[in-house]
């Protein structure tokens, strides 16, 4: 089963880059991913752009003085109170996805500055997909403390409420690209690097299940309500958790982990067979060093050298490019702008060479 066969070798952006100046960093939106235009997250504009602050905005007594100290007071009457609405906002908007209550949980220009001029792209120029994103549940949870320096990961009550916030983020981003172009289908990225971090010493005590039921919640909202959603997480993962959870795309860094990727080449096989799609992040954004002296020739040899890893076990390399697209390895919010606009570039290229070689 090959569902949304025009997403063939298609070139997808991951959140951030690091201009300073918006319509810099739409320029590059509409150059390197007119197919699938996406919002930039710019730090460096505005430094509630960060991935984890972007998408806080309606969480019941966030503390947000001080960025880097992200604190929930679960104790105050003003959490309570802000929760008792929260929860009412929730039943009425999934009685009715269409309900006003939504635009509590919008992302505001003061937590994304891009949002509006992408609105205005996919209005002017009606794509075929368009891409929003999250921060993932795990990740922000495991991210944010309460009031006595505990993660919140271990507060039932703060939890659920995460994945219902990110759950509202998600539907309001649907809403508005649809409302730009009723034929756009929004693709939604959760951004979870911290999966990666599942097993160690440091989460013992959380268990695989009690993730993919958190992230399963934020995904079952994006497809209910037209949605394709994605996973994105550029470390080494356990790959069947993705799987798991029935996301649409598994976006990963190919560059430094196609081979550990392989791995879970049966558990892959069938996700594809059901019409799964890998996002191959195979230009180096997190090797600023490779970047620089990379070539679109070697990330050819690159891109077949990670598919050969999943044929030589026995997976079948039609099956494989018919559900690939091409992605950087992950954000390029830390690089310089040259660097930044050559791995963007270079996504863009690849993607074209593959389309016309394939």
């Amino acid at each position: 089963m090959n569902q949304y066969p025009n997403l063939k070798l298609q070139a997808l952006a991951i959140g951030s880059l690091p201009h300073s100046n918006l319509d810099d960093a739409m320029n590059v939106v509409k150059r390197d991913f007119a197919n699938i235009p996406f919002y930039p997250q710019l730090t460096n504009i505005n430094k509630n752009e960060d991935m984890i602050i972007q998408f806080l905005e309606g969480l019941p007594s966030f503390l947000s003085d001080n960025i880097d100290n992200f604190v929930v007071d679960s104790e105050s009457d003003k959490f309570f109170e802000d929760c008792e609405r929260f929860f009412a906002d929730c039943e009425e908007i999934i009685e009715n996805p269409n309900s006003e209550c939504l635009e509590h949980y919008a992302i505001s220009e003061k937590f994304s500055s891009a949002f509006p001029k992408f609105e205005q792209l996919v209005r002017d120029t009606k794509p075929m997909f368009a891409k929003g994103q999250i921060v993932g549940p795990f990740t922000l949870t495991s991210t944010l403390v309460d009031q006595n320096g505990k993660s919140v990961l271990y507060d039932e009550t703060v939890r659920e409420i995460v994945v219902k916030l990110l759950s509202l983020k998600a539907l309001w981003q649907i809403k508005r690209i649809k409302k730009a172009s009723a034929e756009t289908v929004p693709i939604i990225f959760i951004d979870e690097p911290s999966i990666s971090q599942l097993g160690t010493s440091a989460y013992l005590t959380v268990s695989e299940d009690e993730v993919i039921n958190m992230l399963k919640e934020v995904c079952e909202v994006i497809q209910d309500n037209g949605g394709i959603c994605a996973i994105h997480c550029c470390g080494k993962c356990d790959w069947t958790i993705p799987i798991r959870v029935g996301v649409n795309i598994i976006n990963f860094d190919a560059y430094a982990f196609s081979q550990n990727f392989s791995i879970y080449s049966s558990e892959l096989e069938k996700f594809l067979k059901n019409g799964g799609k890998i996002a191959w992040g195979i230009v180096p954004t997190l090797d600023s060093n490779a970047l620089e002296n990379i070539t679109l020739e070697d990330l050819v040899k690159r891109f077949d050298e990670s598919v050969k890893y999943l044929t030589n076990k026995g997976v079948d390399e039609k099956l494989i490019l018919d559900n690939s697209l091409i992605t950087s390895s992950c954000g390029a919010g830390s690089l310089t702008i040259d660097l930044a606009q050559k791995a963007m570039d270079l996504v863009c290229r690849l993607s074209e060479e593959l389309k016309k070689r394939l």
